[in-house]
């Protein structure tokens, strides 16, 4: 069961638990069924009962990220972190006058904006991602040539999806009417 804010998420193998789950909860709350989950929080989702793959995909959040960004038209590459970038406190930023200049970048905005879909679809990061996080509080311009490398990665990999092996899942998404 995934709840947040009026949208609620229930995954279960049996159609029946699921329903009476439902019904229970339908006592308590206003309530509107919508079938079959194929979005919620930024993520499309699809089901394939005979194949029992369940397909994760952010590819019009991470375009909207692209957007924000400026990065939308920005030339794909298949490496999430160059090995030439060479990361490292010491590249924090010197003097008032390049604090005030970073002030202005969006760096934590992209990060933060990037790791959404890190945890839920592009898992494939997490180190990379873990390692460009850590210039949160300080970052210099080599860490926006990083985020920027990270966004191109991104917009190279947009159109993949996280498939997942289910046995018999029935994916169903009730709304909550507050």
């Amino acid at each position: 069961l995934l709840l947040y804010v009026d949208y609620m998420l229930i995954i279960g193998q049996n159609s029946e638990k699921i329903n009476k789950l439902k019904k229970e909860m339908k006592k308590y709350f206003a309530m509107k069924d919508l079938g079959p989950t194929k979005h919620i929080l930024g993520m499309s989702i699809h089901c394939d009962q005979e194949e029992q793959k369940l397909w994760l995909s952010q590819e019009k959040y991470i375009e909207k990220v692209l957007e924000k960004f400026h990065m939308e038209k920005a030339k794909p590459i298949t490496t999430p972190l160059a090995s030439h970038f060479m990361l490292s406190s010491k590249q924090s930023p010197i003097g008032e006058i390049e604090k005030e200049e970073m002030h202005k970048v969006p760096y934590a905005l992209a990060v933060g904006s990037l790791m959404y879909a890190m945890v839920c679809t592009q898992v494939d990061i997490t180190h990379e991602f873990g390692v460009v996080s850590r210039f949160l509080v300080k970052p210099r311009k080599e860490h926006c040539n990083d985020e920027k490398w990270f966004l191109r990665y991104f917009r190279g990999t947009s159109k993949m999806s996280l498939c997942l092996n289910v046995e018999d899942l029935n994916l169903l998404a009730t709304q909550i009417q507050i």
